[in-house]
């Protein structure tokens, strides 16, 4: 089955006002740049969004921001984003934030069919308020609910047109578990091969999960912050 879409407007032209979006990437490594620059063109609105963190002022998940574009967001990190620290601290976009692990065992059970799961992690602090806490063994967890979305816009380093995945190195992150996780995942890739091609070993998400795949037509990857290392070796 032939999954390859010629371009990323027209991966993401059905996606509807209101819909939650699982977008994939870790800062700014391994995000679906392309597929958020499309959906920025087509304007829709009143978006839920599940991302780790909301990319910077001016690229990635930031031009959704200044678009408008998001109503809420469940997130694990936000301090690169002036924009979203304004809408916040307005009450003009709801925001949940997650401890990190819990976050991607959350979009991971989704993908699983795993309902719900207990973690230590957040007890006795406001993580936990109005939520379902059980002892086992000696110790207490709290209840934690698996994460879906309608959509999952995702990036991976190669792929083939039968939707096969393969990664390179920390730009797979997120990417995998929410390719599993949503309803309609669409992936772009840097380069696309022939079935047959990826080593079947190398293949992280199996096509099975992926309905649409498209080669992204140029990537910026930008680096957030950074830190050059003065004089000399101690």
């Amino acid at each position: 089955m032939n999954k390859v879409v010629k371009t990323a407007e027209e991966a993401v032209a059905d996606i509807a006002s209101g819909s939650t979006i699982m977008l994939g990437g870790f800062g700014l490594c391994g995000i679906p740049e392309n597929l958020i620059a499309a959906l920025v063109k087509r304007g829709v609105t009143g978006l839920h969004t599940i991302s780790n963190n909301m990319g910077v002022d001016g690229f990635g998940m930031g031009l959704m921001l200044e678009a408008g574009m998001i109503a809420s967001h469940i997130g694990s990190y936000v301090g690169e984003n002036r924009r979203l620290e304004s809408l916040v601290l307005k009450g003009e976009l709801d925001l949940t934030l997650i401890p990190q692990g819990t976050l991607a065992e959350r979009i991971r059970a989704g993908g699983a069919g795993i309902p719900a799961f207990y973690v230590p992690t957040g007890l006795g602090t406001i993580v936990a308020e109005g939520k379902e806490t059980r002892k086992i063994g000696d110790r207490t967890y709290v209840m934690e609910h698996a994460l879906h979305a309608d959509v999952a816009l995702i990036k991976a380093w190669k792929g083939d047109r039968l939707g096969n995945l393969v990664y390179r190195k920390t730009a797979r992150n997120f990417n995998p578990s929410m390719a599993t996780a949503a309803d309609l995942t669409i992936a772009e890739v840097e380069e696309l091969v022939e079935p047959g091609e990826l080593n079947p070993d190398h293949v992280v998400t199996p096509g099975v999960y992926v309905n649409r795949i498209l080669v992204g037509a140029a990537y910026r990857k930008p680096i957030e912050s950074k830190f050059i290392q003065s004089g000399g070796a101690a």
